[in-house]
């Protein structure tokens, strides 16, 4: 199954359950992509000591997952890309919401 993921929140334990199901499905031998869009592209910054975010985001990166974040809301935050928030398009999450066997938003 191709898997596409959108995240546009913060809210820690949410963003953390969105990057467990991503984590699992890639173990299922699925293909998992996950959007970066609004607030959710400021995933580098959640830090909570209950909700490990940051390692499981690199759990899905290790497992194979891909992540994009939009390129416009980062400008917006003065942002830059990064490993787990490549500055992307809005044809990526075109691409990513076309071809996704089943699409799920956080």
């Amino acid at each position: 199954m191709k898997l596409g993921i959108l995240i546009s929140q913060t809210e820690p334990e949410t963003v953390f359950n969105a990057l467990r199901l991503a984590d699992y499905s890639l173990q299922q031998g699925d293909t998992v992509k996950v959007f970066l869009v609004g607030k959710g592209v400021e995933l580098d910054r959640i830090h909570d000591p209950k909700f490990k975010v940051q390692e499981q985001a690199q759990a899905v990166l290790a497992a194979g997952g891909q992540f994009f974040a939009c390129g416009t809301c980062l400008k917006l935050r003065a942002a830059e890309g990064s490993e787990v928030c490549p500055l992307s398009t809005l044809q990526d999450l075109y691409e990513i919401v076309r071809d996704a066997d089943k699409l799920v938003t956080f």
